[in-house]
């Protein structure tokens, strides 16, 4: 079954420097859209009570728990998927299953994302370190990373497994280069990484964690982490990445954890009391987004994350909520 025409149009629109009225339309019409098409959440919202036309303002759209995405089949439609994302289960635990109908989409809004905040791909030699990523199937992330590297077309980048020492040679040479580096890895193999090997500062370098602790270090705050990284790698920033297999766009971080969202998403906080209730900015509270590029899955999700949102739009990650599964992107105590 084939889309309404309307949400071609929408999927037109989403990636681009949208206002924050056209942002509020397009959420209230692809609200629309999905409670109507995508079966589990209509029927979520009709237990809720809730009227879809009677919702004018995005901030009183009710949110899908993200808990759904590990025994639900979470779709907008009726389709056959291109791919099944899947988290990683860390634990034993349920993972969460995103059906993809579209792999275009979710091309488009990490490609789009990145050039928004570091510009084209091209321009840097991209080394990834995600060992508990690429040693299972599924991984959004990886698929991203791999693609990130494609597109910048450089014999240099390229994936890291346990080659800890081809990987150190590689980052100094580059640096000999001055080629513009990022270094993307899970936190744990980043610190494990690091503790290794020495490094000269550089001004061609960025490091950036996706989070993941997977139990295999001591428990860190953000801040120990990113203090540990910055003295190890001689960096005065270390750059992060938010992302779940739950959303198909990021947000990231260029340092002190402060998150910036593209055009496309937004991030607003709960009341941990009343999940209906949203609270002001610089409020701490749990996490719900809008990820206007989950067209064909719920684009309004209601996370298991601790944060708060402040005034110019960014956000920071403080934690879980109580009794909340513990995703292998998020290991970092707060």
């Amino acid at each position: 079954m084939s889309a309404p025409k309307h949400i071609d149009k929408l999927k037109e629109m989403v990636f681009h420097d949208l206002s924050p009225t056209t942002f509020n339309d397009l959420a209230l019409e692809l609200f629309r859209y999905q409670s109507k098409e995508n079966l589990l959440y209509a029927d979520y919202l009709s237990h809720l009570g809730v009227k879809p036309n009677k919702i004018m303002d995005p901030r009183r759209i009710p949110f899908l728990p993200i808990g759904f995405f590990k025994n639900h089949k979470v779709i907008s439609g009726i389709f056959d998927e291109e791919i099944i994302f899947t988290s990683s289960g860390t634990g034993g635990m349920q993972a969460a299953r995103h059906y993809v109908k579209e792999l275009s989409l979710y091309e488009k809004s990490f490609m789009h994302a990145f050039k928004h905040f570091y510009g084209r791909p091209e321009e840097y030699r991209i080394l990834a370190l995600l060992p508990s990523y690429l040693e299972r199937e599924g991984s959004s992330l990886v698929y991203m990373t791999d693609k990130l590297i494609k597109a910048g077309g450089h014999k240099e980048s390229g994936f890291f497994l346990d080659e800890h020492d081809a990987l150190a040679e590689r980052l100094r040479f580059l640096s000999l280069k001055g080629m513009k580096t990022i270094l993307l890895g899970v936190s744990f193999a980043l610190l494990d990484f690091a503790e290794a090997y020495s490094f000269a500062p550089r001004d061609n370098m960025i490091v950036m964690e996706t989070g993941g602790m997977k139990g295999r270090k001591e428990e860190l705050t953000r801040q120990d982490l990113h203090q540990r990284l910055k003295e190890a790698f001689q960096l005065s920033a270390i750059h992060s990445e938010y992302g779940m297999t739950e959303l198909l766009s990021q947000a990231y971080s260029v340092g002190e954890g402060r998150f910036m969202t593209p055009p496309w998403m937004k991030v607003f906080v709960r009341d941990i009391q009343d999940p209906f209730s949203i609270l002001p900015t610089g409020e701490t509270g749990a996490l719900n987004i809008i990820d206007l590029a989950n067209i064909f899955s719920c684009a309004f999700i209601e996370t298991q994350d601790l944060g708060r949102v402040h005034a110019d739009g960014t956000f920071e990650v403080l934690g879980r909520t109580d009794h909340s599964d513990i995703r292998g992107c998020s290991l970092l105590v707060y």
